[in-house]
């Protein structure tokens, strides 16, 4: 999985780890990414760190070769890295403000889910979950009940709704996958200065669930609630 070194990311880690499977913990910061590997791995789990910046096609080549040369598969991907970029005001916003954001955001998860593809067609039941954000839907920015509708910015929200779309085109060109995008909540992370309202433990059930489970929908949105509207 990418972007697995804290928080969420780190989370769902520990959590498939600990129902057995072997997991890849992706992570731009080689330290950070060791030590939480290290870390998860003390009880008996079997987490293994590996160098991945989704931006850069030759790291995601790299852990596709390695992972491919172990293992001959992967059953899950979870798609987490992603960043918030500078978030200026709506007209102080400029086309160059975009372009970090959705290169991680939405190309990093191109490159990722294009390099692994070959491996998870070998799997009996590939699953891909795309860590999305309420921000980036729709419906939930329609809903005066939900903050995502007191928010406005162009950057973050409009790389999480281009993430939707590829979630469910992927979705649609790929039946004995079951693709499926999560919006974890409002979550204390380092992200929002440990702010939220929910633990990294809370929001990571849904995308666990969603990674374990070998039968359901594809190309859905979901949240703690369940499956949500674009």
């Amino acid at each position: 999985m990418t972007g697995a070194n804290q928080g969420i990311g780190r989370e769902v880690a520990r959590l498939l780890a600990a129902e057995g499977m072997v997991v890849h913990l992706g992570a731009r910061d080689r330290e950070r990414g060791r030590a939480a590997a290290r870390e998860l791995s003390s009880g008996g789990a079997d987490v293994r760190f590996v160098p991945l910046d989704v931006t850069d096609q030759s790291q995601v080549d790299a852990v596709a070769r390695l992972i491919g040369e172990e293992f001959g598969r992967i059953d899950v991907l979870v798609n987490n890295a992603g960043i918030g970029g500078s978030r200026p005001d709506v007209e102080e916003t400029t086309a160059h403000d975009f372009t970090a954001v959705l290169d991680v955001n939405l190309l990093g998860v191109v490159r990722t889910t294009h390099a692994l593809l070959p491996l998870m067609r070998k799997a009996e039941h590939p699953r891909i979950v795309n860590v999305t954000s309420g921000r980036g839907s729709f419906a939930v920015n329609d809903d005066p009940q939900r903050m995502a509708s007191r928010l406005q910015g162009l950057v973050y929200p409009v790389s999480k709704t281009a993430l939707n779309m590829l979630m469910y085109q992927y979705a649609r060109a790929l039946p004995g996958f079951l693709i499926n995008a999560v919006d974890p909540g409002f979550t204390a992370t380092a992200w929002n200065g440990h702010t939220g309202t929910s633990t990294a433990t809370q929001s990571a059930g849904t995308i666990v669930q969603l990674a374990l489970s070998v039968s359901g929908p594809s190309g859905r949105l979901f949240d703690s609630t369940g499956e949500i509207g674009w």
